[in-house]
């Protein structure tokens, strides 16, 4: 009799365990997905992807054996409450046109969230946002040995060595890394005579781009090499990339930087010189840009491998240059003392009495990599919105959520 009881406890324990088995497997199968392109949708330009039905927000994002670490917001840090409330805001469109928000702490993916036209698939256009990636790939270089930090403050002719300078303007063989990567390369050419050169494109193929910017400059003074965004400075980046490396810059990137961290779904334009754009033109799903900020909050290691030096990642994220308070882009009231690195923007951010020192890579309409060291935390959003106090929110309503 007693064993008969024994047998009958023992199948009900066994068969309650495997209903729990059962209900956790269906729970996991029944989470919802983050939405993916289609085949078709993959094909069209980013301004003809429809928009979402429904915004996507998860506050347990998956593991996609991607490389990256998940973890479940507010159990592994943040408020949830408050995190969740923003992103419902997001989804009525009370803070810009957000396509993602995803946000990690403490090196884990904690909450992801995609609206409008966010795929998490869908490599989403970088605007300017390449200029970080492009700085990154030097600093590749940098680690491998093709330069070093002492080559940031040379010439960049020292690397050219194939330019004819007896048809230089006067100062551009002056102009160092250093200044290219900091926007103080001082290169000065007309709209019109920019325009003229490029129906010609045969001469801007290969090294003759920068044979046409030298010759067609206004002359380089010291007064000239004063901070102006864009003006030519990555694309001389991207051609001592391109003179140092083995192979062309284009695989050096893919190889040596990209494929490094497992990003493989990627877009990347070529410009006229046949080099990759250098400035602009890249394309990065939201969760490729986690992993560069995750790489440069680490200071330049992914997944233990040193892939930047660290003193060339330091550089890149300080604020070497204060570029002031007129118009801190994405900002706000709680936002100032915007200053600029290698190719990375800075700023603090205040709450509660406090400044938070920031770091983010930008992209014009909306894609930035945004790291609060002091807090261990790192925020990815993309969007397309000129308009939207990006940074704004981040400082408003998601340092808030972490500060404790």
């Amino acid at each position: 009799m007693i064993i008969n009881v024994i047998i009958r406890i023992l199948m009900a324990s066994t068969l309650l365990s495997a209903f729990i088995s059962l209900t956790v497997s269906s729970t996991e199968k029944s989470r919802p997905l983050a939405p993916q392109a289609t085949a078709a949708e993959a094909e069209l330009s980013f301004r003809d992807i429809p928009f979402l039905n429904n915004a996507f927000i998860n506050a347990k994002p998956s593991d996609t054996k991607d490389g990256l670490a998940v973890g479940e917001l507010g159990i592994d840090g943040g408020n949830k409450k408050m995190i969740i409330k923003l992103a419902e805001e997001i989804a009525d469109g009370q803070h810009g046109k957000f396509d993602s928000l995803l946000i990690a702490n403490k090196g884990k993916l904690l909450f992801e969230s995609y609206y409008l036209r966010g795929r998490i698939n869908l490599p989403h256009p970088q605007a300017s946002a390449t200029k970080a990636y492009t700085g990154l790939a030097l600093g590749r270089a940098m680690q491998l040995g093709y330069l070093s930090m002492a080559d940031l403050d040379k010439p960049l002719i020292t690397f050219l060595t194939d330019l004819d300078s007896t048809k230089f303007v006067a100062g551009v063989e002056k102009i160092t890394l250093n200044q290219a990567l900091t926007m103080r390369g001082g290169l000065r050419i007309s709209d019109d005579k920019w325009t003229e050169l490029q129906k010609m494109p045969t001469i801007l193929q290969g090294r003759g781009q920068v044979q046409a910017l030298f010759e067609h400059s206004a002359p380089v003074t010291k007064q000239s090499q004063n901070f102006s965004y864009g003006n030519f400075n990555p694309t001389l980046v991207m051609q001592v990339l391109e003179a140092v490396v083995p192979g062309t810059a284009k695989d050096f990137i893919k190889n040596e930087l990209l494929h490094k961290m497992g990003i493989t779904n990627y877009g990347w334009r070529t410009e006229v010189s046949g080099l990759p754009t250098a400035g602009w033109g890249a394309n990065m799903t939201s969760r490729a840009m986690l992993k560069f900020g995750t790489m440069a909050k680490n200071k330049g290691k992914w997944k233990g491998e040193q892939l930047i030096p660290e003193a060339f990642m330091s550089k890149s994220m300080d604020r070497l240059l204060y570029t002031g308070d007129d118009d801190v882009h994405f900002g706000g009231k709680d936002v100032s003392n915007q200053g600029y690195g290698y190719y990375w923007w800075s700023a603090d951010m205040h709450y509660n009495d406090k400044r938070y020192f920031s770091a983010s890579a930008q992209g014009g309409g909306g894609q930035l990599i945004v790291i609060i060291e002091e807090l261990d935390l790192l925020v990815v959003i993309t969007g397309h919105d000129n308009d939207a106090s990006y940074l704004q929110t981040i400082a408003q309503r998601i340092l808030p959520a972490f500060v404790k």
